[in-house]
C-alpha cells in the first residue's frame, strides 16, 4: 500500500490524502507541486527519480488505510 505522508519533504507544507498538489516518486518521496515547480523540476533530489502526481485516497478507502501521521523533512540546498 502506498504510504501517504502529510507534507512537503522541502517546505513541510501540508499534505492531506485529497490534495492534488502532492508529488512522489518510487520511493515515495513527497513533494509539493511549488517546491517541485522552483526547485526539482520534475525529479526527486533524493534519489533522482520522476515526480508523479500521487494519487489521492478518499471516502472509505481513507477510513480503512489512513494516510501516514509522521513527518519527513530532509535538508536539500534548495530548500528554505
Amino acid at each position: 500500500m502506498l504510504e501517504l505522508r502529510p507534507n512537503c519533504e522541502c517546505c513541510d507544507r501540508d499534505l492531506p490524502a485529497d490534495s492534488p498538489d502532492a508529488l512522489i516518486c518510487s520511493f515515495e518521496c513527497t513533494f509539493c507541486r511549488p517546491c517541485n515547480e522552483r526547485h526539482f523540476q520534475g525529479q526527486c533530489p533524493n534519489c533522482g527519480g520522476q515526480l508523479v502526481i500521487r494519487p489521492t485516497r478518499t471516502g472509505k478507502a481513507l477510513a480503512n488505510n489512513p494516510a501516514a501521521t509522521q513527518r519527513v523533512n530532509k535538508p536539500h540546498a534548495a530548500c528554505p
